[in-house]
């Protein structure tokens, strides 16, 4: 899943949260705060999830390098 799929995906979530907390009467601070905490959660999953996974040590044959 590519970074910017997954970001729109969670701004769409933080719009449907601060659509219900203004419906529900929230003041508009606390839906700004909460929104731009949420945003910054969004930034930080999308970048643990879309990174390349690190490539594995080289070893040789089955024993570690410092093992020598």
């Amino acid at each position: 899943m590519s970074f910017a799929l997954y970001l729109i995906g969670f701004i769409i979530v933080i719009a449907g949260l601060a659509w219900g907390a203004m419906v529900a009467g929230v003041p508009q601070t606390y839906i700004l705060i909460g929104a731009v905490v949420l945003f910054g959660i969004g930034i930080l999953s999308a970048v643990k999830r879309t990174r390349p996974k690190d490539p594995p040590a080289h070893t040789t044959g089955g024993r570690r390098a410092d093992d020598y």
